[in-house]
């Protein structure tokens, strides 16, 4: 690691796609900008597992001599964020809850945002649900749906009647996973996403397959992304306070590397963002 200061933080990120990521990479920018420090960005590419991509893509920018660095990953092992660290100890991570650096880590309450979820779903009468998740080894993916079966289960839904459909948070994998709940001819008059790039994608697959958002199905998203007004219906979501979290995780990194004394706040409430795609259940279900 440099011991001259370049004025650069560099960030990873698992991909370029999606609003998600450009909330995360605009914030930081704007973050950055206001020090007069600039930006580098690195993602994963090639054939090699994502895990392994992420690896690859850190280590460039250590080896580049960043200040700082901004970690963004599911698929990184707690051994992984070990190792990373160690090879350069100004490093953040977002999004992810790392027990044994919590001063280094910025996460929301993933479990609370999935049991908001399925209590929204619940409070409108319904109680025949399924599940769309997230990549098994995203340990946010894990929290919130963690979350949304404990609050089912206070509920007296079991989570063995609730199909479940592991997806990968991307566009086509919500609309394949929404076809396939359709083809099990499960009834269903709640839909749970893990994020809102899935929900669209669901609930345009759900209305071509004759099903009404929200009358004859209510679909919930996560993450609440700015695009979930425009939808049509305009989607229902848990809205995750990306911008504010990544603000925080900057500025404390900022503060690591410049001496600067941003205050930092840590404790950022999840809630849900009520529009057009849930509705009360036509009936009592079961």
């Amino acid at each position: 690691m440099a011991t001259k200061q370049l004025g650069i933080i560099g960030i990873f990120v698992p991909t370029f796609f999606g609003s998600y990521y450009g909330t995360i990479l605009k914030e930081t920018d704007a973050q950055l900008r206001a020090v007069r420090r600039h930006l580098v960005v690195a993602t994963g590419c090639g054939e090699a597992s994502p895990r392994e991509q992420a690896i690859e893509a850190v280590r460039f920018l250590i080896g580049r001599d960043c200040d700082g660095v901004v970690v963004i990953s599911h698929n990184l092992y707690d051994d992984d964020l070990r190792m990373l660290h160690a090879m350069h100890p100004r490093m953040a991570f977002l999004n992810r809850s790392f027990d044994q650096l919590p001063e280094a880590s910025f996460c929301a309450d993933h479990f609370h945002g999935g049991e908001i979820a399925a209590r929204t779903l619940i409070e409108h009468g319904h109680r025949d649900l399924a599940v769309i998740g997230g990549p098994s080894t995203s340990s946010d993916n894990a929290a919130r749906l963690h979350g949304f079966f404990e609050e089912l289960a206070r509920h007296g839904i079991e989570r063995k009647t609730v199909p479940h459909i592991v997806s990968d948070f991307s566009p086509e994998g919500g609309y394949l996973a929404a076809g396939a709940l359709i083809e099990r001819k499960h009834r269903f008059t709640g839909l749970f996403c893990a994020n809102d790039t899935m929900a669209m994608s669901a609930q345009s697959r759900l209305q071509q397959a004759g099903l009404r958002v929200p009358e004859d199905v209510s679909v919930i998203g996560y993450d609440d992304d700015y695009s979930a007004a425009y939808m049509a219906p305009a989607l229902t979501s848990v809205h995750i306070p990306t911008a504010e979290l990544t603000r925080n995780a900057v500025r404390w990194l900022i503060n690591q590397c410049y001496g600067t004394q941003w205050s930092i706040e840590r404790t950022l409430p999840v809630s849900v963002t009520m529009r057009d795609s849930v509705a009360r259940a036509k009936r009592q279900t079961r």
